[in-house]
């Protein structure tokens, strides 16, 4: 068949669809052979790739077949395929000489076999050697014969005596036809020499020699010797022996010692290809007598071929989180030699977590054998063996190099516990604090970190409003300055999260401690700084040394050293007469006070904190020596006061006594207004002839005596306003406001026992019902 042609549909015999072979990549697997096949997997079909010759492939042997594999993957599929070459009739049958000298002796008796040349047809079946034919011959006759091996050869029978005298030469064609259409033959031209008496041929010994000899046997070997004799005498009974009808290149792998029939080896015996030769043995007299005899020789295998592997489908790089038994690799093991030194064992290193398992004839399956972990093990240096039985073993080996890819099954992880970091206070906006760490144990996109703020609240905001971060950094950095008197410490969670699909994450606690700086000055909390009064302490004339006059009393709203205060008297009216304690703030006299002493006293205390550099504040304490409060009094009038005070303190007296008086005439313009509104709607309904829905108030009686509306009681209270006490009037049921039901009529009408309202009684006192 010529190249493209058509072999079969085998999408269509496998049951697939075209889809299925695109997408699994379908691809014929012939290992070291010739691939004659070739698969168009868009249409399914098998077509040949390479002419294809029956006899080259497989010789004799009949039926002629070859199997390859299919191999699909995604998941991967194995289908074998079987293609049997059928033979075609075009060889002729072939001699191998196309002329052919025999001598027979004239003695030759009626029924003498001679055994013709045998033609050989590299067909087979009904297209090989059918049938021998000889052309006009009085002397002899053909007969066919048949070898076990399906083999066909002839021998001519004499059936008239041979006359040398009469008929020294003979001359006649064999004929070889094979059974093909169109028919073929072939022809060899026989020419017989007629020779005088001899009439003892050679007789072989044995009918049948068997031989053994080993495949890898070196030239020169002997193998067995065949022996005939002859019970002539002379040059009539000297034996010679050759090879009858070799086959192929059977001339060229053993050799026959033509005097003692000696067999040897010659060539190259393999038994991959043939495992045993059948060989005839022709022995013959000096007088052309002969005699045939059959030489079976069986190779024996050696273990000469190692196993060969070949991989079909390596999947490079695998997930680490593949399951448990998935399909690392697919791969063919064959050894040419048979039975135990054909036979194969595929090894991997114990250690390495991966099995082998045989799938179809000659093929297997490297599957994984525990879950995968790239973090541990990122990729796997994979030896396979494959050993035969033979001895010695002959083996070989591949090696596969498998890369595991990343999963993102690792969060991040923070190198601490807990970050604790410091920051003085006062800082500027945008200044590093810290640098959190994070390291994910995945690969690529898996370990990109970003760092992230978690959303809490400190002092009731955001805590993006005290700090950010940088989400590839890690670095927080203030968004404000921070005050160490309104927050002395910020705890936040910083959440890392990695760039994995679905994204792992891990947080992490972080302080931050603000670290105080002078930045404030003393307060001064006694005695208290106004601006328009003067504030003195009374020393009487008869105080004694050390008498305590007053205590300056000041704190200071920073820490630590920063707050630790100290107290100095910067000025004084005299310097002789006070000090102040140094760390108590105590003013007190440090010698007897005598009558020249000035009333007025000044005292200008300084409070100083022990910061770098140190803040202070002043007070001035006035005192006054005196036993008596006039005397004082008429000392410290002459104090100026604060003008500007006073001025202020009247313009604010004003302003509230005006909004005072506005709100008072607002409320009784709208309290007499809701009055009058009142009083109009009720001389309105009073006046108007329009029937009343009838309607009973849950308070008010029934005056018809039907037991439907309940009894209550009206209450007049009278307050006094000096008595503080109240009184309670009762009065009579229904007295005050009745509702009559008129049979006579549809509606009921008001009826006011009091012509004059409540409402118009302004003096009345206040009356609750």
């Amino acid at each position: 068949m010529k190249k493209g042609s058509l072999i079969g549909n085998v999408a269509q015999d496998l049951g697939l669809d075209l889809k299925r072979l695109r997408s699994g990549r379908a691809r014929i697997v012939s290992g070291e052979n010739t691939q004659y096949i070739e698969l168009k997997a868009d249409k399914g079909i098998l077509a040949v790739n390479e002419r294809i010759d029956r006899e080259q492939l497989c010789g004799d042997v009949t039926p002629c077949s070859f199997s390859f594999e299919i191999i699909l993957e995604n998941p991967i599929e194995l289908h074998r395929i079987v293609v049997e070459i059928l033979d075609v009739n075009d060889h002729s049958p072939v001699f191998r000489n196309n002329h052919v000298q025999m001598e027979i002796s004239e003695s030759a008796v009626i029924g003498s076999r001679f055994v013709l040349e045998s033609a050989d047809d590299p067909d087979v079946g009904l297209n090989g050697l059918q049938q021998y034919v000889l052309s006009s011959s009085d002397n002899f006759v053909l007969k066919k014969h048949a070898n076990p091996d399906g083999s066909k050869f002839a021998e001519i029978i004499l059936q008239k005596p041979l006359d040398r005298e009469a008929q020294p030469r003979l001359s006649f064609k064999l004929i070889a036809v094979d059974g093909g259409t169109p028919q073929r033959s072939g022809t060899v031209n026989i020419d017989i020499t007629v020779l005088d008496v001899n009439d003892n041929p050679p007789v072989f010994n044995q009918s049948i020699y068997r031989a053994t000899v080993l495949e890898n046997a070196t030239p020169g070997t002997h193998i067995i010797s065949v022996n005939a004799t002859d019970a002539d005498s002379g040059s009539n009974g000297l034996v010679t022996y050759a090879f009858s009808n070799l086959k192929g290149n059977l001339a060229d792998t053993f050799n026959i010692d033509k005097n003692t029939g000696k067999i040897t080896v010659s060539g190259q015996i393999d038994y991959e290809k043939d495992k045993k030769y059948e060989i005839r043995i022709e022995a013959k007299d000096q007088g052309g007598l002969t005699d045939l005899s059959k030489v079976i020789i069986d190779i024996v295998d050696v273990n000469d071929n190692a196993p060969v592997i070949s991989v079909m489908s390596f999947s490079s790089p695998l997930s680490e989180d593949a399951p448990m038994g998935s399909t690392v690799a697919v791969f063919n093991a064959k050894d040419a030699d048979s039975e135990r030194n054909g036979q194969i064992t595929c090894t991997i290193d114990r250690q390495l977590p991966f099995k082998i398992k045989s799938s179809l004839t000659n093929y297997y399956s490297l599957v994984s054998d525990t879950a995968f972990d790239r973090e541990k093990t990122e990729e796997y240096n994979i030896t396979i063996t494959a050993t035969d039985s033979g001895s010695p073993h002959l083996s070989s080996a591949i090696k596969l190099h498998l890369k595991i890819s990343d999963v993102n099954d690792n969060p991040p992880s923070f190198d601490k516990l807990i970050y604790t970091a410091l920051i003085t206070e006062n800082n500027s906006p945008g200044m590093s604090i810290i640098t959190v760490s994070a390291q994910d144990s995945d690969s690529n996109q898996n370990a990109r970190i970003s760092y992230i703020l978690e959303d809490t609240q400190i002092g009731g905001f955001p805590v993006s409003t005290y700090v950010s971060i940088h989400s590839e950094t890690g670095v927080l950095s203030a968004v404000r300055s921070f005050d160490y008197e309104q927050i002395k410490e910020l705890q936040l969670v910083v959440k890392a999260q990695d760039g994995g699909s679905p994204p792992l994450s891990s947080n992490v606690t972080v302080k931050i401690l603000i670290q105080d700086q002078n930045d404030n000055p003393p307060q001064v909390l006694y005695p208290v700084q106004t601006g328009g009064s003067v504030v003195a302490e009374m020393v009487p004339r008869s105080a004694d040394v050390g008498y305590l006059v007053t205590k300056v009393v000041a704190v200071d709203v920073d820490s630590g050293q920063n707050a630790w205060l100290s107290y100095k008297l910067q000025k004084a009216t005299d310097r002789a007469l006070f000090e102040v304690g140094l760390q108590n703030g105590e003013i007190r006299t440090i010698r007897q006070v005598s009558d020249k002493d000035a009333v007025k006293q000044r005292l200008t205390v300084i409070v100083e904190d022990n910061g770098q550099p140190s803040r202070s504040a002043t007070v001035i304490v006035n005192v006054a020596v005196a036993d008596s409060f006039p005397e004082v009094l008429s000392e410290f009038t002459d104090f100026p006061h604060d003008k500007e005070y006073n001025d202020n303190l009247t313009f604010y007296l004003v302003l509230a006594l005006a909004v005072v008086s506005f709100l008072f005439i607002t409320c009784l313009v709208v309290i007499i207004s809701v009055k009058i509104y009142r009083w109009r709607q009720s001389r309105i309904l009073y006046h108007s002839n329009l029937p009343v829905i009838p309607y009973y108030p849950p308070r008010y009686s029934d005056t018809l005596g039907t037991g439907t509306l309940q009894h209550v009681y009206n209450y007049e209270v009278c307050r006094t306003t000096d008595s503080r006490k109240s009184d309670c009037k009762f009065g009579r049921a229904g007295s005050q406001n009745v509702l009559i039901m008129d049979p006579s009529s549809t509606g009921t009408m008001q009826r006011i026992q009091n012509e004059k309202s409540i409402l118009d009684e302004p003096d009345s006192p206040l009356e609750v019902s």
